[in-house]
């Protein structure tokens, strides 16, 4: 069983200096808006893929006038414990350790303590655009399959290089067809074989998060999801030759895989123009569970939940449904925000599972905060 025993801030975000202590399997934390429950809940998110889930750069999280951060987790995995350490330096200079050795590539970490989180925002994965769903696809694959996220790395460390090449033709209006053949097999290289696992993946997840959604709706409903990619008809190596002209002309590479995405659809129309908030927020919390379901049959654990105010944007039905599955059905550790203690009390006590209830001081969190456990 997978568990996070001790976490230690220095420097991170509204966090001056402050260690929390997880003594339970299921720990609320609470507090005022803005005291810093999502950014503890962050914090936990580093240990587990080196990066923040809310902010796209590490410098965000830096505590204003700090110099750099440090984030230490202590974790218990089957009876293995590891010390895990992100420091962020002035430099900007990132280091990621496990027992005292640092990591070559920050990649070799990812996977090795699987995580999932539903936050607010998620709700873009069903509503936004086809970045936010490759996003989670990508944190999905890239936690189960080294090879994925090591050639979903190349794609794009090539495609940049291919875009800025294409910009630098506009301007100087010489075109290296060799660097250019250069850059085109690099990119079916590592494209190709990221379709190929996209594809095969998804024909196991797609139906699982079906599932769960019928089950979350209580009755069976006219929704289809599918996996929309150029590459299903056209071989990339003939869609870069074919858009060659059109890439020259708009100095950016319009096929491949970046441009894959989930097809969700209800009724055969898209799902964003029919479905109702609550069909939304069904489809999200089905997608996060075929998630956590996948990982932990695929690494014979549950992995860390990580839930951030989600009391707040579903119903009771909804959340009595979810809280089942995960504080009683599943042994993972689970970590749950909310600014009303009583409510998780509540639905804990309702439930008859053990807790931990952490509360943040109203205006900054830099000491160890107070912690009661119930049994």
């Amino acid at each position: 069983m997978l568990r996070i025993k001790q976490i230690s801030l220095v420097g991170f975000k509204n966090y001056e200096q402050a260690t929390f202590r997880f003594d339970k399997r299921i720990i609320g934390i609470c507090g005022n808006n803005g005291v810093g429950k999502t950014n503890l809940l962050d914090a936990l998110y580093y240990l587990c893929f080196t990066k923040s889930y809310f902010a796209r750069g590490d410098q965000a999280n830096v505590l204003r006038g700090a110099p750099g951060f440090r984030i230490e987790g202590h974790i218990d995995n089957a009876g293995q414990n590891t010390t895990v350490v992100c420091i962020l330096r002035e430099n900007g200079k990132k280091e990621f350790l496990t027992d005292g050795q640092p990591y070559e590539k920050l990649s070799r970490h990812i996977g090795r303590f699987p995580c999932v989180i539903i936050a607010p925002d998620d709700i873009q994965i069903i509503t936004g655009g086809s970045e936010e769903r490759r996003r989670f696809l990508d944190a999905l694959l890239s936690q189960l399959n080294p090879d994925y996220l090591q050639n979903l790395i190349d794609y794009n460390r090539v495609l940049q290089q291919r875009n800025s090449f294409l910009k630098s033709v506009a301007e100087t209006r010489l075109t290296d067809k060799h660097l250019l053949e250069v850059y085109d097999e690099q990119l079916v290289a590592a494209g190709t074989t990221v379709f190929q696992l996209r594809r095969d993946f998804l024909q196991q997840l797609l139906p699982l998060a079906g599932s769960y959604y019928t089950g979350i709706a209580g009755a069976e409903e006219p929704l289809s999801l599918g996996y929309e990619s150029q590459l299903l008809h056209t071989p990339l190596r003939q869609l870069l030759r074919q858009g060659l002209e059109k890439d020259l002309y708009l100095q950016r590479t319009g096929s491949g895989i970046h441009k894959d995405d989930i097809d969700i659809r209800y009724a055969d129309e898209p799902f964003r123009a029919r479905a109702s908030q609550g069909q939304r927020k069904s489809l999200l919390f089905a997608l996060k569970l075929a998630e956590y379901e996948t990982l932990k049959k695929a690494k014979g654990w549950a992995p860390l939940l990580l839930l951030d105010d989600v009391f707040e944007k579903l119903d009771r039905q909804r959340m009595r449904n979810l809280l089942e599955r995960v504080c009683r059905q599943d042994d993972g550790q689970l970590f749950i925000t909310d600014t009303h203690p009583e409510r998780i009390r509540q639905e804990m006590e309702e439930l008859g599972v053990g807790y931990q209830l952490i509360s943040l001081p109203a205006d900054t969190a830099t000491t160890d905060a107070s912690t009661r456990d119930f049994t």
